[in-house]
Protein backbone atom coordinates (compact mmCIF):
# COMPACT_ATOMS: atom_id res chain seq x y z
CA UNK A 1 0.00 0.00 0.00
CA UNK A 2 1.34 3.36 -0.99
CA UNK A 3 2.15 6.05 1.86
CA UNK A 4 2.27 9.60 2.31
CA UNK A 5 5.14 11.53 4.16
CA UNK A 6 3.96 14.47 6.36
CA UNK A 7 6.61 16.87 6.68
CA UNK A 8 6.65 20.34 8.45
CA UNK A 9 7.92 23.88 7.89
CA UNK A 10 7.61 24.25 11.86
CA UNK A 11 10.98 23.33 13.12
CA UNK A 12 9.28 21.81 15.76
CA UNK A 13 7.44 19.12 14.03
CA UNK A 14 8.80 15.56 12.90
CA UNK A 15 7.43 14.05 9.72
CA UNK A 16 4.22 11.80 9.79
CA UNK A 17 4.51 8.60 7.80
CA UNK A 18 0.59 6.77 6.98
CA UNK A 19 -0.44 4.85 4.45
CA UNK A 20 -3.16 6.04 1.46
CA UNK A 21 -5.38 4.01 -0.67
CA UNK A 22 -6.58 5.20 -4.00
CA UNK A 23 -9.28 7.25 -4.20
CA UNK A 24 -8.11 9.01 -0.56
CA UNK A 25 -7.62 12.73 -0.49
CA UNK A 26 -4.95 14.16 1.01
CA UNK A 27 -6.68 16.42 3.55
CA UNK A 28 -8.36 13.44 5.17
CA UNK A 29 -5.88 11.21 5.67
CA UNK A 30 -3.85 13.91 7.13
CA UNK A 31 -6.79 14.66 9.37
CA UNK A 32 -7.25 10.77 10.15
CA UNK A 33 -3.47 10.93 11.31
CA UNK A 34 -4.24 14.10 13.61
CA UNK A 35 -1.98 16.33 11.00
CA UNK A 36 -3.04 19.79 11.96
CA UNK A 37 -3.94 21.65 8.47
CA UNK A 38 -6.19 23.65 8.29
CA UNK A 39 -9.74 23.33 5.87
CA UNK A 40 -11.89 26.74 6.82
CA UNK A 41 -14.47 26.35 4.09
CA UNK A 42 -14.68 22.52 4.75
CA UNK A 43 -13.09 20.85 1.70
CA UNK A 44 -15.12 22.77 -0.93
CA UNK A 45 -12.06 24.47 -2.38
CA UNK A 46 -13.23 27.93 -1.72
CA UNK A 47 -10.07 29.06 0.01
CA UNK A 48 -6.54 28.36 0.50
CA UNK A 49 -5.84 27.25 4.17
CA UNK A 50 -5.40 23.58 3.54
CA UNK A 51 -2.20 24.64 1.22
CA UNK A 52 0.59 22.36 0.41
CA UNK A 53 3.24 21.26 -1.40
CA UNK A 54 4.02 18.02 -2.94
CA UNK A 55 7.23 17.22 -3.33
CA UNK A 56 6.85 13.54 -4.58
CA UNK A 57 4.09 11.68 -6.60
CA UNK A 58 1.96 14.71 -8.03
CA UNK A 59 1.71 12.82 -11.11
CA UNK A 60 -0.50 10.14 -9.31
CA UNK A 61 -2.79 12.78 -7.86
CA UNK A 62 -5.85 14.45 -9.97
CA UNK A 63 -5.11 17.37 -12.12
CA UNK A 64 -5.39 20.51 -10.79
CA UNK A 65 -8.24 22.39 -11.51
CA UNK A 66 -8.76 26.01 -12.31
CA UNK A 67 -10.57 26.97 -9.36
CA UNK A 68 -7.61 24.96 -7.13
CA UNK A 69 -5.51 27.10 -9.03
CA UNK A 70 -6.91 30.00 -8.25
CA UNK A 71 -7.14 29.51 -4.86
CA UNK A 72 -3.53 28.26 -4.70
CA UNK A 73 -2.39 31.82 -6.04
CA UNK A 74 -3.93 33.15 -2.95
CA UNK A 75 -2.18 30.91 -0.68
CA UNK A 76 0.89 32.65 1.10
CA UNK A 77 3.94 31.70 -0.47
CA UNK A 78 2.70 29.99 -3.44
CA UNK A 79 5.07 27.34 -5.76
CA UNK A 80 5.29 25.90 -8.19
CA UNK A 81 3.94 22.64 -6.33
CA UNK A 82 1.45 23.79 -4.40
CA UNK A 83 -1.55 22.38 -4.17
CA UNK A 84 -5.24 22.27 -2.03
CA UNK A 85 -5.14 19.21 0.02
CA UNK A 86 -8.58 19.25 0.10
CA UNK A 87 -8.40 18.48 -4.20
CA UNK A 88 -5.74 15.87 -4.26
CA UNK A 89 -7.16 12.58 -4.49
CA UNK A 90 -4.43 9.80 -4.91
CA UNK A 91 -5.38 7.73 -8.61
CA UNK A 92 -2.45 5.78 -8.99
CA UNK A 93 -0.65 3.59 -6.32
CA UNK A 94 2.59 5.70 -5.17
CA UNK A 95 4.24 6.67 -2.21
CA UNK A 96 4.20 10.80 -1.39
CA UNK A 97 5.82 13.44 0.00
CA UNK A 98 4.59 16.50 1.17
CA UNK A 99 5.17 19.49 3.00
CA UNK A 100 2.59 21.62 5.51
CA UNK A 101 3.34 25.14 5.08
CA UNK A 102 3.72 26.86 9.07
CA UNK A 103 -0.21 26.72 9.93
CA UNK A 104 0.15 28.66 13.06
CA UNK A 105 -0.73 32.20 11.91
CA UNK A 106 -3.99 30.94 10.07
CA UNK A 107 -6.94 31.12 12.24
CA UNK A 108 -9.71 28.48 11.99
CA UNK A 109 -10.01 24.79 12.11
Amino acid sequence: MPTITFNFEEKDKSPVTVEISKGEMILDVALDSNVNLHHNCGAVCACSTCHIYVEQGADALAEISDKEEDFVDRARSPKFNSRLACQCVLLQDQDLVVTVPDQSLIIGH
